[in-house]
């Protein structure tokens, strides 16, 4: 079954769903800056676009373009920096 979620007034919306037993989203960021918290490990991998990230406990902000990804642990957050709309693949471990 395929879950639809909005977030931050609509700012980010996303498909949540199951691929070989494991939750996984994809969705679409709008301009802005946001944060987002986690309760499992996720992977982030930018599919079209680029994000600005800062991880929890850390003062600079990564840059990821489309194709890269990174990875964040459970019960954490970050922060994400948007200029353009930018679409991502989640996977939850």
């Amino acid at each position: 079954m395929v879950k639809h979620n909005s977030y931050f007034e609509g700012e980010v919306q996303s498909l949540g769903f199951e691929r070989l037993g494991r939750p996984i989203s994809v969705g679409v960021v709008e301009a802005g800056e946001h944060r987002f918290d986690t309760v499992a490990a996720e992977r982030m991998t930018v599919v079209s676009g680029e994000f600005q990230v800062r991880l929890k406990g850390e003062e600079s902000w990564k840059h990821y373009s489309a194709g890269t990804y990174f990875e964040i642990g459970a019960t954490s957050s970050f922060d994400v920096r948007v200029a353009g709309a930018t679409a991502y693949l989640c996977e939850y471990f």
